[in-house]
Formats: C-alpha cells, structure tokens, sequence
C-alpha cells in the first residue's frame, strides 16, 4: 500500500484509527526525485517536511565559497526538513538533495498545524521525532569536539551501517568535519588491521 512505510513509522509512538489515517495520509502529497534532484535549496522558503518513502536524501550547508558541509542524511523510514526554517517558516539554511533515486512524502508547514488541531496525538509523534533529531544532533556535536576523527568514523560505521552503503565517501568525510583524503587513509588502516 502506498502509505504502510510511514505509517509504520508513525505507529512505533502513536496509534491511529481508520478515519486519522483517512484524514492524515490526504495531506501527504508523494513526490519522486531523481539523484542529484532537490527536495529544497537554501534561500527557497521552507514550506514541507518529508518522509523518505524510499532511496536516500542528504542536507548540507553551502557556505560563500561553495564548501559544502553535510549536516545529515536522510534513508528510508527517516523524516528530513530545515528545521529551523520550517517550524519559523523562513527561507531555508540548507539545500536537502537526493543522492539516489528517491520517493518522499510531504507534509505542508499548514497542513502539519491542522493536524495538530484535529488529530492532536500528532503533536506527541512529533514532539518525539524533533527531540531524537535534538539529541542525535547534540550527541554529534559532542564526538566532534571530544573523539578523534577515527573514533567519530567507527561511531559511525556502528550506528548507520545502512547510510554507509548508500553515500559517497566524500560525504561521508563532510559529515565528519574531515577530509575525503583523510577518511581514505583511516579506511585504509582500518582494513589494514582486519588482514593483520
């Protein structure tokens, strides 16, 4: 069915009756994006968030140089926006990208403050959802000003196997405040002690 990836999704903290899911899944509206295609681009105002019904998104910030820092990514299952820029309405910080042929579900600023209103369990689900994002991204604030980057790299590997088959190594790199060339050397002395 169309909607089962997200309502899954939804179900691991709220339950819905038939007529929520009736109401809730009409104000998704299911978009494609090819690899490389943009959900949002930085100054464009940040209107939606979006579930990733399948392939895989990553957010980064360009600074005026054009370096571009990843600042997350974005698999199937998994809800992406600007945050900041969405709850405020504002024209976006971030520029969230498809870096594979991807589906995503959308979910209006406007439509997302009427749920709120009728169905007014959404507020926990996404109470909940925002506070995860808070966390992990303290959390990584953290490891990268406390780890060294080889630990920050194992981290990881051991928390998002499934992102790592998906992206480029030098996305990779970007989220980890590191080199492509330096994550290639750690890579390289990572198999290095497997042989060993």
């Amino acid at each position: 069915m169309a909607y089962d990836v997200v309502l899954k999704n939804i179900n691991k903290h709220i339950s819905l009756d038939t007529d929520e899911i009736s109401y809730f899944t009409s104000l998704l509206k299911e978009k494609s994006v090819s690899k490389r295609g943009m959900i949002l681009k930085d100054g464009q105002v940040c209107k939606e968030i979006s579930f990733v019904k399948s392939g895989a998104l990553r957010a980064y910030y360009r600074d005026k140089t054009g370096k571009e820092s990843t600042i997350m990514f974005a698999i199937t299952d998994w809800w992406v926006t600007d945050m900041f820029c969405f709850v405020n309405e504002q024209p976006a910080m971030l520029n969230i990208e498809a870096i594979e042929d991807s589906v995503v579900l959308q979910l209006l600023k406007v439509d997302l403050d009427k749920l709120y209103i009728k169905i007014p369990k959404f507020e926990r689900f996404f109470r909940i959802i925002m506070q995860n994002a808070y966390i992990r991204e303290q959390l990584r604030v953290i490891q990268n000003l406390s780890l060294p980057a080889n630990e920050r790299y194992n981290l990881f590997l051991s928390k998002y196997p499934e992102i790592v088959k998906q992206v480029k190594q030098k996305q990779i790199a970007s989220y980890l405040g590191i080199t492509p060339e330096f994550l290639s050397m750690l890579r390289r002395n990572k198999r290095t002690k497997r042989i060993s």
